[in-house]
């Protein structure tokens, strides 16, 4: 499998039923073999979860309504706009409440953030799992940013509002042999904010300790929060946890399945949920026309749905989405709810130093 933001690490296998919020000063708690892998292979885990207490949640009748056909055509949202720092988009997420989205990317080289002794280079910086969060008006306009240091890779974040309050979902405790998740966190955005991944304002939560390549994706319409993680044997699981219990440290899972419908030779760049349903995006950035991902081919990106409860691929299907962009790196997946809701797929382009995002997404159907 090939995963850029993803290497295999020496650590416990074992996965924790439950865990609590931490900070870095806190130590990350010895794993237990809960046994959670299924002994059927592809088996989810929502009678375990049920035998726990863990009372998982239903997607209910509005079930039809997550399922997205992965044929429609895209609409373009938003084209070539500018995040804080240079970098390329990594992944992104919206606030349907207070009607703004958040970018995240590898902080560029050649900043100086208070307490550090001079400028540090990007290849530093992304070795610490250094990011630069960037909040958007939904036309596309920087409203603010932060800078977050040893977080992670940044491969998928979620946002959850409460009142004015955007709370922001990433990985956190990026191990220093890699700079990628080890934990998910959940802190406030504070517009102009330094913040450290081991920070007292920073709600670490180890899903399952041990493992890393820890991604986070928030649905906010049935309150559940999804965590990609890898073992130390190189294989890669999704556990989707109540948003709600999981806030109280609570990992006792609704589903814990293995990742699914994507081939070896695919990069994964997205990840979303809705229910019963999670969402993936892979592919590469355009090479030159002797590569094997020329601009007359219009890409390599490829989107499929998964269904939770069965452990299938519902479908798969090949997007030529934003196909017209030089250099189109697919980059981050992501829902805007509302009366229609949308399955948006991030695209980056531009010369290195100066990257744009372009944002597509599909109707529901």
């Amino acid at each position: 499998m090939i995963d850029r933001r993803a290497f295999v690490l020496a650590g416990a296998a074992g996965l924790a039923a439950t865990a609590t919020w931490t900070g870095a000063a806190a130590a990350t708690a010895a794993p237990r073999t809960a046994g959670v892998a299924p002994r059927t292979p592809g088996a989810g885990l929502r009678t375990a979860a049920a035998r726990s207490g863990a009372a998982p949640k239903s997607a209910g009748p509005a079930a039809s309504g997550d399922r997205f056909d992965l044929n429609a055509p895209a609409v373009q949202y938003l084209r070539e706009k500018a995040l804080f720092n240079s970098t390329i988009l990594q992944s992104f997420a919206f606030d349907d409440v207070n009607r703004c989205l958040y970018a995240v990317q590898l902080m560029e080289g050649g900043i100086q953030l208070p307490g550090e002794p001079g400028p540090v280079s990007g290849a530093d910086r992304s070795a610490h799992g250094d990011l630069c969060l960037t909040k958007l008006s939904l036309s596309g306009d920087q409203l603010g940013h932060m800078y977050l240091r040893g977080f992670g890779h940044g491969a998928s974040i979620g946002v959850e509002p409460a009142g004015r309050t955007s709370y922001i979902w990433t990985e956190a405790d990026a191990n220093p042999d890699s700079g990628y998740g080890m934990a998910v966190a959940r802190f406030a955005y504070a517009d102009g904010g330094v913040v450290d991944s081991g920070s007292g304002s920073v709600h670490k939560l180890y899903v399952v300790p041990g493992s890393t390549s820890n991604r986070p994706a928030v649905d906010m319409r049935h309150r559940r929060l999804l965590v990609q993680y890898m073992l130390d044997d190189g294989t890669y699981r999704y556990r989707v946890l109540d948003l709600d219990r999981a806030e109280r440290g609570d990992v006792r899972p609704i589903f814990d399945i293995p990742r699914i419908g994507i081939d070896a030779a695919e990069t994964p760049q997205g990840v979303a949920i809705l229910g019963d349903y999670v969402y993936q995006m892979t592919g590469t950035h355009y090479t030159d026309e002797s590569g094997d991902n020329p601009p007359s081919g219009h890409g390599n990106t490829y989107l499929t749905r998964l269904h939770l409860p069965t452990s299938q691929v519902e479908q798969r299907a090949r997007s030529e989405a934003a196909y017209t962009l030089d250099y189109r790196e697919p980059e981050g997946l992501a829902f805007q709810l509302g009366s229609a809701p949308r399955l948006h797929l991030g695209f980056a382009s531009g010369a290195a130093g100066a990257r744009k995002y372009t944002l597509y997404y599909k109707p529901r159907s």
